[in-house]
């Protein structure tokens, strides 16, 4: 989640102070990505810095709002019409541990994918009885947060479903080289007291010499 844009979108309806940032942005997310007030704060301090908001005078208690500056608006309107490329995207820590379990001795990879599968269908269960057992209607924006979550946990259970059958036909190479095939038998060259002599058919034993 990009907080630097996220806080630029919900200042678009109007100036917002740190602590109403916040209680916003954890609003429309669930509190799926909790945001301390210190995140808050240092990035408006770089907002501010880009020339994307500036502040306002503070009001009664201290508390000094934040507005969008045309740059920032325009900001706001280029990342909303901007698809997320896969690219920008974090990495997968998951695929990259699997990855590297492979070629790390003394690693059981069934065993991580098994404990990561078993992990991932408890925090999809967690994800369902939440959207199921609510005891008020969700607002939109959590609502679709948790469907995203909950698409996403799906999707990593079949990945790992495909990663355990994956494993179980895998046949790693010995790393031992192939055995050559048997040589053909040659036929011995003969000795120069067994050459045929000369004007004997082809084929035929020499004869003994006299002795």
């Amino acid at each position: 989640m990009s907080i630097r844009h996220g806080l630029l979108a919900l200042l678009e309806p109007g100036p917002r102070y740190g602590y109403q940032l916040r209680a916003a942005f954890e609003h429309s997310t669930g509190a799926t990505w909790p945001l301390n007030i210190g995140q808050v704060y240092t990035t408006l301090a770089r907002l501010e810095r880009d020339g994307l908001v500036q502040p306002l005078p503070e009001e009664e208690g201290g508390q000094r709002p934040y507005e969008l500056t045309d740059a920032g608006r325009a900001e706001v309107s280029r990342w909303f019409n901007t698809p997320v490329a896969r690219t920008d995207r974090p990495r997968d820590e998951l695929a990259i541990k699997l990855a590297l379990a492979l070629t790390t001795p003394g690693v059981d990879v069934r065993a991580v994918v098994q404990s990561q599968r078993t992990a991932t269908v408890r925090t999809l269960q967690e994800y369902t009885r939440l959207k199921t057992r609510s005891p008020e209607p969700l607002d939109l924006s959590w609502r679709l947060v948790l469907d995203s979550m909950i698409f996403q946990a799906e999707a990593e259970v079949r990945w790992l479903d495909h990663c355990e059958a994956s494993l179980v036909r895998h046949r790693p190479p010995t790393g031992a080289p192939a055995e050559p095939p048997p040589a053909t038998p040659t036929p011995a060259t003969p000795t120069a007291t067994q050459a045929t002599p000369a004007g004997a058919p082809a084929g035929q034993p020499p004869r003994a010499t006299p002795q």
